[in-house]
């Protein structure tokens, strides 16, 4: 499976962004042998944290999202987990592009709520 925009991402690896105000993103991207549970080849973690360094945000493809539903449905492995305590629901990943900017704009909609804004 060709990915647009892979080596974007994968450049991206170890950066800490300064979001202001002690909150800060984190992104991880490594290639990886492309699979059924990662057809894109790529494994990914972009977080977004609190002064206190908890994930208040998260995309990734680290683990599968709890089953709901049929037994033999395919489990996602490309999810975001909402806010600190959630254990993730299910992201249709289409390319690089598209996760970045739905990430940012969580990451926006999350900050403005977190500052009361």
């Amino acid at each position: 499976m060709k990915v647009q925009g892979k080596n974007v991402l994968l450049d991206l690896h170890g950066q800490i962004l300064d979001q202001e105000g002690g909150y800060w993103i984190k992104i991880e991207a490594w290639e990886v042998t492309a699979s059924l549970a990662i057809p894109h080849g790529i494994r990914y973690s972009l977080t977004l944290h609190n002064p206190k360094g908890v994930r208040i945000l998260g995309y990734d493809n680290a683990h599968s999202t709890k089953p709901t539903g049929y037994a033999n449905r395919k489990l996602p492995y490309d999810h975001k987990h909402r806010c600190a305590t959630d254990l993730g629901v299910g992201y249709p990943f289409k390319d690089v592009y598209q996760l970045m900017k739905d990430f940012f704009e969580d990451v926006d909609k999350t900050l403005s709520l977190a500052r009361g804004k």
